[in-house]
């Protein structure tokens, strides 16, 4: 329909069939074949250019012998006459053997009827070829080859051949200058210059004010200029007499543009400044006014939808809307507008239906995102309209709009079925096209790619469908591969290929890749589409390349909202310092840009990790000032800072205050109250939503499940798991895998593994839970077994999986195992070993006790060592009877000191390397350097979660109401476990006392007063008890012996892993 709009002049000259068929591309005004008589009033005068030439050709025989004069001038009316009208191929072929038999074979005239004849009828070649025959061409001889040209949707033809014309000598004429000018408009922008230079040769000739010309300039400025309208306006005004295709021309330029203020301003003018009571404005002017109530960017403009019930109501008045061209677009408008009742009431009540108009409906239902709506109209048509490409093409991008995509995908099959079975799909490249493109926004992609395949002819629609297709359905390697195809066929790309091709770059992180297409997209001229570079932006953000991200955005000439929206959530997503992401918020308003729901998000995003709340709420103001208080993903966004900022009063004050709640909304309070530390809360919330109507999806049970993991909730944990049963996501692999995950932080690894084993789906996640599990409970040997299935279900392992790997060793003594798997991350599974996984090869050294080894692990290790492994480090110096003596212990000692001197925990372990050897001058000199520290060390703790509640001990606590039980049972159980051969291990009493003291102070150690606490209870259950520092030797020694005595499981969770011990043992093996 917009194509229509552009070209108003040609259509109007075609429509009117002023000019004989010889010319029937040339301009002429549409009042000189109306009504000349007002131009013969101004002086100027336009006879028919037929009776001209033919008056002529007569006149040129006026010497000839009367009879035979008379005899051939009747010849030649008639042959004039007879294929005056004709355009069909044989009529060409007819006329050129008339020309011959008759003697006319050199007849200029004829010969330019011929010229146009083929190439009215598409035959270019028999039309050049005819051309070059010609002895004495005319200027109409080039025009109408000219013309054929740009007719032919060859535009570029017609330029050249408008070259070779001047290069001859001939001198265009004003239909010459037209077509050429039509020419340059088709091309577009790409020939403004050339438009410029054309208009420089139309000043030095007698055609500086015709009418005609002007016209087309007006059109070919219209869609040539890139900066504005003011070339076109320059010519409009600059046109002395002006008739309704002048202003048709003018209102065209403007509704293109949408300057709707602009366009109607014209219309307004257009009818008062005619000649008598102004110009009547026609179909041609309805149609480009329809088009700008959709295509506005004007302000000072009624809104869309009351000024498209205005110019129905205009259109109505004069006549016009039973017109074809006029009633389908304003049916397209209308629907656009969502006012469908309208719109299907003018669709009735169209004279003339056909396929046009049935798209305009369709089109304006797609617009409005009503895909099924859009789909009945197609249906309810039926016979009564020939459809034609287009409908199919169009019902085709109607059911990627339908909300249930499984019944898109089953009618989007239907459709297949039937343009294959009519033959649709091999007459025009578009509708495979179509089908590329509903099956891959229908989540088909497999049918688009295979689609693709078959086709016999691919255009740049083509690729750009297919390579966006994979990219949004996530085949982003496939989509790369795509990309590579189209450039090695030798199709030229496009920005819609390119921003496809950068956007699976970005999702992989393949920067190098990305760079390779950055330099691609520069050698094809988009490195100035605004698109392309904030595409380029978010790419090299995704990749964490944030000095790229700011080259690319100080060099863009121009920028736009998502522009600014790009950078600033490159920046909170890579944390940078939170004045820099505020910095450029406030430099986007500054510069006049106004944000948007996606900048707010950005920024709020940004301000998360840093939990500023008076800048949250400063935010908020803007916000409100803004219009978005009632945008849901703005209102989430504050919901999340709040929440994390620990200022849950405020989280739950707005949350009561919404009017709209999405899953979003709910999921961001249980967050909230999962990461302050309120697991009773979420967990209550989670019943508030249940009894709601709120269905809880993965994301509300994987938050709460993970809440119970690192409190050990387990009884809370199996609620939500029936909570989830209830809800049917009980076969949800991210829900299961969190399953898996929790249980086995619980101490339930037999659950774990029930749910593990009955999962229909497993990922990666999944697996690595699992792997995880089995070693934080001292399980190596199972861990390895499980990782060695993950590798024949085809599934690769990732960094995670060798953490848990390399653990699993560590915590069961496999030293020349974790070595192996180690060195195989790299050899075998092209895997840069990570920070963690070294760390974890000290860890496995270093238990073992070879610290000559880890010190050389140390020493080639590609990168610095980290806190975690200088502490690690020390544990090892602390068990090894010479790692004290080392340089490793010292060089330690001074590093954790310098990186962290104000954690009390290093100083901590620097003392008990010093008091397990007994130097205890080395201890006071830690202990006292601990207490200039202004970090306090975390006091030792363990707990225990029965029926009535969370009961927690402190080493040698007395707080506790049963403390006379809890003490009596332990002088039972220290007296049992003495008997059964239980020595204390003094050494793990990090204070110089005598032996007695050191044997109490062990004693009274929390972990043991909650197991006492337990068996003051009558309970078979296993004992589950939490710690939150790591175990001592003593207390492992003890619950091996209290298992024995009392006959039960203990389950002992500490900060490093599982114990479970039972019968006098510990399943760590005593190697932990």
């Amino acid at each position: 329909m917009n194509r229509c709009f552009s070209s108003l002049l040609p259509l109007e000259v075609r429509r009117l069939n002023f000019l004989k068929p010889f010319l029937s591309c040339h301009i002429l005004p549409l009042q000189a074949c109306k009504d000349p008589a007002p131009h013969s009033k101004s002086g100027l005068s336009f006879p028919s250019p037929l009776e001209q030439l033919l008056a002529a050709h007569r006149r040129s025989r006026i010497d000839e012998p009367k009879p035979l004069q008379e005899s051939r001038n009747n010849v030649y009316d008639d042959i004039v006459q007879g294929y005056l009208d004709k355009s069909n191929p044989g009529d060409a072929e007819g006329l050129q053997l008339q020309l011959i038999k008759k003697g006319f074979g050199q007849d200029v005239f004829l010969l330019n009827n011929l010229v146009n004849l083929y190439a009215k009828s598409g035959f270019l070649e028999h039309a050049h070829k005819v051309f070059d025959e010609i002895l004495v061409r005319n200027s109409v001889s080039w025009t109408c080859l000219i013309a054929g040209y740009t007719q032919q949707g060859l535009p570029e033809e017609g330029c050249w051949l408008f070259r070779l014309m001047l290069s001859s000598g001939c001198t265009p004429s004003q239909f010459t200058f037209g077509c050429v000018l039509r020419a340059c408009q088709e091309l577009g922008f790409d020939m403004f210059r050339f438009g410029t230079q054309i208009h420089a040769l139309i000043m030095k000739s007698k055609y500086t004010i015709d009418i005609m010309v002007s016209n087309s300039l007006i059109s070919m400025y219209g869609s040539c200029s890139l900066e504005s309208s003011k070339f076109a306006d320059k010519v409009f005004d600059g046109t002395p007499i002006k008739n309704s295709i002048t202003w048709n021309s003018i209102i065209s330029v403007h509704s293109q543009r949408g300057n709707a203020a602009t366009a109607f301003n014209f219309f307004s003018r257009m009818q008062k400044e005619g000649p008598g009571s102004g110009f009547k404005p026609n179909e041609y002017t309805f149609g480009s006014l329809i088009t700008v109530t959709y295509t506005s960017s004007s302000d000072g403009v009624p809104s869309g939808p009351c000024s498209i019930e205005q110019i129905l109501a205009r259109v109505s008045k004069s006549g016009f809307l039973s017109d074809l061209y006029v009633g389908s677009a304003m049916v397209s408008a209308l629907a656009r507008f969502c006012l469908f009742d309208i719109a299907k009431k003018v669709f009735l009540e169209l004279s003339d239906r056909n396929a046009v108009s049935v798209n305009g409906l369709m089109l304006g239902l797609i617009k409005q995102k009503s895909g099924e709506a859009a789909v009945e109209i197609f249906k309810d048509a039926g016979d009564l309209v020939l459809k034609n490409f287009d409908s199919h093409v169009i019902l085709l991008s109607a059911l990627t709009e339908f909300e249930d995509l499984d019944e898109a995908r089953r009618k989007g099959s239907e459709v297949h079925c039937l343009v294959v079975r009519s033959g649709l799909i091999d007459c025009k490249i578009a509708v495979s096209n179509g089908l590329v493109n509903m099956y891959s926004k229908c989540g088909a992609i497999d049918k688009a790619v295979r689609v693709f395949k078959c086709m016999n002819d691919k255009d740049q629609v083509s690729w750009n469908s297919v390579i966006s297709g994979l990219d949004q359905n996530c085949h982003f390697e496939e989509a790369l591969l795509f990309f590579s195809d189209m450039r090695r066929t030798g199709n030229m790309p496009s920005n819609f290929s390119i921003i496809s091709s950068i956007s699976s770059c970005a999702s992989l992180e393949f920067l190098k890749t990305g760079l390779q297409i950055h330099c691609v997209a520069s050698k094809f001229g988009f490195d100035s589409d605004i698109s392309v570079l904030n595409s380029l932006i978010t790419m090299y953000g995704e990749c964490e390349a944030l000095p790229e991200c700011w080259k690319i955005f100080r060099s863009m000439p121009d920028y736009d909202q998502i522009t600014w929206n790009s950078m600033v959530g490159v920046l909170s997503s890579l944390e940078v310092p939170l004045e820099v992401s505020i910095g450029l918020f406030l430099e986007m308003m500054q510069r006049g840009w106004r944000p948007n729901r996606v900048t707010f998000v950005n920024v709020l995003t940004a301000s998360t990790p840093h939990s500023v709340v008076e800048l949250g709420k400063q935010v908020h103001g803007l916000a409100v000032k803004c219009g978005m208080f009632r945008d849901i993903a703005v209102d989430n966004a504050f919901l999340s800072l709040y929440a994390k900022s620990n200022d849950m009063i405020s989280c739950e004050r707005f949350f009561s205050e919404m009017s709209l709640k999405d899953e979003v909304s709910w999921n961001s309070m249980v967050a909230g109250y999962v990461h302050n530390g309120l697991l009773s809360k979420a967990m209550d919330f989670v019943w508030l939503m249940m009894h709601n109507g709120q269905n809880m999806d993965c994301f509300t049970f994987t938050t709460v499940l993970s809440a119970c993991s690192s409190v050990a909730a387990l009884e809370r944990g199996m609620e939500i798991h029936a909570f989830g049963i209830r809800s049917h996501l009980e076969s949800d692999v991210v829900v299961d895998s969190a399953l898996v995950d929790m249980y086995s932080k619980c101490g339930r690894i037999d659950y774990a593994w029930q749910v593990f084993s009955l999962m229909p789906l497993k990922n990666e996640f999944s697996w690595n839970a699992m792997i995880s599990g089995y070693a934080k409970h001292g399980h190596g040997s199972r861990a390895l077994e499980i990782f060695n299935m993950m590798q024949n279900s085809n599934l690769m392992p990732d960094h995670v999986t060798f953490v848990g790997v390399l653990s699993a060793c560590s915590h069961s003594g496999f030293v020349e195992q974790g070595l192996y798997y180690f060195e195989s991350m790299s050899s075998r599974y092209r895997l840069v070993p990570r920070i963690e996984h070294y760390s974890c090869v000290v860890d496995l050294l270093g238990r073992a006790g070879r610290v000559d080894k880890m010190e050389e692990f140390v020493s080639r290790m590609p990168m610095s060592p980290n806190i975690l492994i200088w502490r690690t480090i020390l544990g090892a110096c602390c068990r090894s009877k010479q790692g004290i003596h080392t340089n490793l212990f010292k060089k330690a000692s001074e590093i954790l000191l310098e990186l962290e001197p104000d954690n009390p925990v290093n100083y901590v372990l620097i003392s008990n390397v010093y008091a397990s050897k007994g130097i205890w001058e080395g201890v006071a000199r830690a202990r006292i350097a601990m207490k200039g520290a202004p970090m306090k060390k975390e006091a030792g703790c363990s707990w225990v979660t029965l029926k009535d509640g969370v009961h927690v001990f402190l080493a040698g606590d007395r707080q506790h109401p049963e403390k006379e039980k809890i003490y009596e049972k332990l002088h039972f159980l220290n007296h049992k476990m003495k008997e059964a051969g239980y020595v204390p291990q003094l050494e793990f009493a990090f204070y110089d006392l005598e032996a007695e003291s050191k044997e109490e102070l062990l004693s009274y150690h929390s972990e043991k007063l909650a197991v006492a606490f337990v068996l003051t209870r009558s309970s078979a259950l296993p004992i589950r008890i939490m710690k939150n520092l790591r175990v001592c030797g003593d207390c492992h020694l003890a619950f091996c012996y209290i298992s024995m005595i009392v006959g039960q499981k203990i389950i002992l969770r500490d900060s490093n892993r599982f114990h479970h011990f039972s019968d006098g043992r510990c399943s760590c093996g005593d190697f932990w």
